[in-house]
């Protein structure tokens, strides 16, 4: 595949080639397509693939003739102790067998569980990606709010020091100011700490350099408010543990068939034979040098103790996986149940944080445009006071704090709500609109 049409492959030589202080933009849609390339897991279980198609490819060669060829040649004296060959073959296979049916049957429902597997694990990979990546872009943005903060609070202990020394404010109101300062440079270092470790969990996904990739907040496509009422899709975990199940199911019935039904086979041999190194004619007459034997061979169980406890010991591990597909969709099911719940939750708490968020910027439009217009001078036991630079303060504090609050709440919600989708068996849903963006 030229590299020019892959922009994940393109991005990573770029990257890997450029300093590590670069930093570039990346969608959404390039790092969950990076990290799906990286992935251990995903790795892993494309090898498990590999492996159960080797194992389906066995068992079905089974019934294919294979092809030895030898030699034996050696000097002998006296009676001989064996055949006296000089080169030898030999072929064998399989011809009918009960359980060799159920063992394929077996097989390939191993390949459908390694495949079902391998999606599962690039579903999770997607969804660690996409989690990782949408809350480093949240918390830079909040970063850039508690950036804004603590420009606003330098102002407010200038103001405060003003007022102090013209007898306005007490020394609590410049403390409380200090406070202030001190509170959101504590919350602006948490932010950078948390940004730091995603930034790194980033680079561990992807496998690019530290710090080398910046989300696109455009690049993240509006996640589907699905809820539990939806039908839940096949999921590709519980189905990969429904179709071990099966495939031990078929590998146990086909050892039960092994010590109860006959099996059929075929064998041939040639053997070139010389008495050039050996005394052989001394002891048998008229032996050729082209030997060759060939027929059906029939084995009809009759009395083995071993296949009979192998065949139970298989049965048992098709119980138990049955029993482990059985509980990995009750698991799911109470995962479905715990996130819908919890969402629902997260959406009212969503809600409250966006409209506190809209009054504190309708406080402070309010605040700006009286120091715009001004408001006079109070006048009676009710008029509003006069509007100060220290509330304009305050206000621009306040309102990058909503806003602050109100984007953590959409992360939370953002989480919940994809971790429901991969519940529900809707990810490849995410991941086309991802593609699609």
């Amino acid at each position: 595949m030229p590299m020019k049409s892959n922009p994940a492959l393109l991005l990573t030589a770029i990257l890997l080639a450029a300093p590590a202080a670069l930093y570039a933009q990346v969608s959404l849609a390039t790092v969950v397509d990076l990290a799906q390339r990286n992935s251990s897991a995903v790795r892993m279980a494309q090898a498990d693939l590999m492996k159960a198609q080797a194992a389906l490819a066995q068992t079905q060669d089974a019934y294919i003739p294979n092809l030895q060829i030898g030699s034996t040649v050696g000097y002998s004296h006296g009676f001989p102790t064996g055949q006296p060959s000089v080169g030898s073959a030999s072929m064998q296979s399989l011809v009918f067998s009960y359980s060799q049916r159920q063992y394929v049957k077996a097989a390939r429902a191993g390949i459908d569980a390694a495949n079902l597997s391998l999606k599962d694990a690039r579903e999770q990979v997607a969804l660690d990606a996409s989690n990782t990546y949408i809350e480093l872009d949240t918390v830079n943005r909040e970063l850039a709010a508690a950036q804004q903060q603590e420009t606003f609070t330098a102002n407010l202990i200038q103001i405060e020091q003003q007022r102090n020394e013209a007898g306005i404010d007490s020394d609590l109101d410049l403390l409380n100011a200090r406070l202030t300062a001190a509170t959101l440079k504590l919350a602006r270092l948490h932010l950078e700490t948390r940004a730091a470790t995603l930034a790194k969990q980033i680079a561990v996904l992807t496998g690019m350099p530290v710090g080398s990739i910046l989300p696109d907040h455009a690049s993240i496509p509006e996640i589907p408010a699905v809820t539990a009422d939806e039908a839940p899709r096949s999921l590709p975990g519980t189905d990969a543990a429904t179709a071990v199940a099966r495939s031990k199911q078929f590998q146990a019935k086909g050892d039960d068939l092994l010590w109860k039904r006959p099996q059929i086979g075929f064998g041939a041999v040639y053997n070139y034979d010389s008495n050039l190194l050996n005394n052989y004619n001394n002891y048998y007459k008229n032996t050729t040098p082209n030997n060759v034997s060939f027929g059906l061979e029939i084995t009809v169980p009759f009395f083995d103790f071993s296949l009979r406890a192998k065949a139970k010991q298989t049965a048992a591990e098709a119980l138990r996986a049955t029993v482990e597909a059985e509980e990995a969709q009750h698991q799911n099911d109470v995962q479905i149940a715990t996130l819908s719940a919890n969402l629902r939750e997260l959406d009212a708490q969503a809600e409250v944080a966006s409209l506190k968020q809209q009054i504190s910027d309708a406080q402070l439009k309010a605040v700006l445009a009286q120091l715009e217009t001004g408001n006079g001078a109070p006048t009676g036991p009710n008029a509003q006071p006069q509007t100060t630079p220290k509330a304009e303060q305050l206000a621009r504090i306040d309102e990058r704090q909503k806003y602050e609050d109100a984007l953590d709440a959409s992360l939370g919600l953002a989480k919940a709500r994809l971790s429901l989708l991969r519940a529900l068996g809707h990810m490849g849903d995410w991941l086309n609109e991802l593609h699609g963006k």
